[in-house]
């Protein structure tokens, strides 16, 4: 027979294995043409951004407070996790003009 205690904590452990998981979003950043597309976007902690480079060049996504420094190939699609929120502006090291701003949530 088990004990009120166990009793409590395998009902904890079977409502928190039915609780829905949140699900992280997929956010695409293109670049193209020597523009980043969109030039400002919102996510959360733990979303994916998927950066397109549709350009002929290698472009990054570098981004300024140091968070993230992203290479992409030209042609290329490569994805990175967002790990922490903030307001953080990022912009292609090989072409300056090249830039942007990500919003992240908690």
């Amino acid at each position: 027979m088990l004990s009120r205690r166990h009793l409590v904590a395998a009902a904890l452990l079977l409502v928190g294995a039915m609780a829905v998981p949140a699900h992280a979003a997929t956010i695409q950043v293109v670049m193209e043409n020597l523009v980043v597309s969109p030039a400002e976007i919102s996510a959360k902690v733990g979303d994916t951004i998927e950066w397109v480079n549709k350009d002929v060049f290698v472009h990054t996504a570098t981004a300024r407070n140091g968070d993230f420094d992203v290479m992409m190939p030209a042609k290329k699609t490569v994805t990175s996790v967002l790990k922490k929120p903030g307001t953080i502006e990022y912009y292609c090291r090989f072409h300056p003009n090249m830039k942007a701003v990500l919003v992240v949530a908690p």
